[in-house]
């Protein structure tokens, strides 16, 4: 059997191997000369920029792709838990320390509000209910007919998804910071906490169960082990090459064609790409022929942009910690602006990265690394990045300067930026979106784009656009649905 992997991040390198491991001859391509997708690397002035995901959890989908072929994966990464997970900042500038550390939570939200303990704890408990069925049980199932989801609906509105993220918080917590805080985990795959089906709440507690962790040298060390680990075990890595074509043949795939003009055959394709992209650009349009498909396509809401700015400077901000969330002053309008009014909002929140809060290597000698992540509007908002983007990032600094890191500007040493024109043209998401489609429920497990396509033979995806959805679990999950579907 051969199988072609489009696209090498997460979903696609996990494809890759699973697929190896079932005997399949594999033949990875990536049109850039990295591997890595969202996780890939920039260097830069001597300091390493992890380009996406550096919130790594469920470590175990990660040793499993390892342990497939009998391997180690202590031989090839290392993953360090992290005590504190989040250090959330809020309006008013107080501060929480988010962790594993449950009597340390615990003191804290008795500080903000003693009534909240208990609801905290109901909490946890419900969002346990839903990772055992949102997570446990159907992460790694396939939902390309409509029979399989109509089973689970009922379980499903028992755990009361139709409800948003925010709003099942909000029944077990009265505190508005708390709230912000315990609701703000579909912001890491794309989604408004305000609209997305709480069936993410799962997030919370997936948290909980195996903690935070970082890998030593970075997540692109992560992405330089599995390659070496695909190197061993003989699957073809193809860089520098573009897929301009997936050839099919009455509906069935037969194989792909390059941007050299060359083309490689195949019983099946796997892109780990935006499926909305691949099914515009890469295929003749069968999808016409299905008015259902058509519907979903025109109708599906996409997630928001993401403006990235990686910078490194010659001041060590010991203060800070490796994950930081800086909440805006008008939290719900300011996400209102993103997903629904798509425009700019200058009451940004953000979350910022430093690395070598953890890991001295990713810096020269006394000096400190750093990413900031900012949601914006997905590119359907028009924005004209060119001239937005130098404003954003002196915005960024401003409220950066203001909140936890004085005088920032002038110890910046190095430092680019990214937008949701990078997130379109470099990696084909649909209207720059950082996370393909939201998190909805009516974009949830069948209503997604499915594992199998829907329209071609032969034709798979993996990665953030199909179930279960995004995130580094999210995208390894999908690998795992796909090996039980081919």
């Amino acid at each position: 059997m051969n199988s072609i992997v489009i696209g090498s991040g997460f979903g696609g390198i996990a494809a890759a191997l699973r697929l190896r491991a079932k005997g399949h001859k594999v033949t990875l391509i990536e049109k850039h000369p990295d591997l890595g997708g969202r996780a890939r690397v920039f260097k830069k002035d001597g300091f390493t920029f992890d380009g996406g995901p550096t919130v790594i959890t469920a470590p175990y989908l990660i040793n499993e792709l390892f342990e497939l072929f009998k391997k180690n994966p202590k031989d090839y990464i290392k993953l360090s838990p992290l005590k504190i997970w989040y250090q959330f900042i809020f309006e008013d500038k107080s501060k929480f320390n988010y962790s594993g550390n449950e009597a340390e939570m615990k003191n804290q939200i008795e500080k903000l509000n003693n009534l909240d303990v208990k609801g905290y704890e109901k909490l946890v408990n419900f969002t346990k209910k839903i990772f055992d069925k949102g997570f446990t049980e159907l992460s790694d199932i396939p939902f390309n007919k409509p029979l399989i989801m109509m089973k689970q609906l009922p379980a499903l509105l028992k755990l009361k998804s139709y409800k948003s993220v925010y709003a099942l918080v909000a029944s077990f917590i009265k505190n508005e910071k708390l709230r912000r805080m315990l609701s703000m985990h579909p912001l890491l795959v794309g989604g408004n906490p305000f609209t997305t089906t709480s069936i993410y709440g799962l997030i919370l507690y997936l948290e909980k169960k195996w903690g935070i962790h970082y890998s030593m040298g970075g997540t692109g060390n992560i992405i330089k082990g599995f390659e070496k680990l695909m190197n061993e075990v003989g699957v073809e890595i193809i860089k520098n090459s573009e897929v301009i074509k997936i050839i099919s043949n009455n509906g069935k795939i037969t194989g792909v064609q390059l941007n050299d003009q060359t083309s490689i055959n195949a019983n099946n394709v796997i892109c780990n790409a935006d499926p909305p992209a691949v099914y515009e650009k890469l295929l003749n349009d069968r999808t016409s022929r299905s008015f259902l498909f058509q519907w979903k396509k025109k109708r599906m809401e996409y997630s928001m942009g993401l403006f990235v700015y990686y910078f490194g400077t010659k001041k060590i901000y010991e203060n800070v910690e490796h994950h930081t969330i800086k909440f805006g002053n008008k939290y719900k309008e300011h996400l209102d602006d993103i997903f629904d009014k798509k425009k700019l909002n200058n009451d940004i929140s953000y979350y910022l990265h430093r690395p070598t809060a953890t890991d001295k290597s990713m810096a020269p000698k006394g000096n400190d690394c750093f990413y900031v992540l900012v949601p914006v509007p997905n590119n359907q908002s028009k924005i004209d990045w060119p001239v937005e983007g130098e404003k954003m990032k002196n915005l960024v600094i401003d409220k950066m300067e203001e909140d936890l890191m004085p005088n920032l500007r002038e110890n910046i040493i190095s430092d680019f930026y990214l937008t949701p024109n990078y997130f379109e043209k470099e990696l084909n998401t649909k209207f720059g979106s950082g996370f393909s489609i939201q998190p909805k429920f009516t974009q949830s497990a069948y209503f997604r784009f499915h594992n199998k396509s829907e329209i071609y033979d032969g034709l798979y995806f993996v990665g953030a656009g199909t179930h279960p959805g995004a995130g580094v679990p999210g995208v390894l999950s999908s690998a795992k649905v796909l090996d039980k579907i081919i």
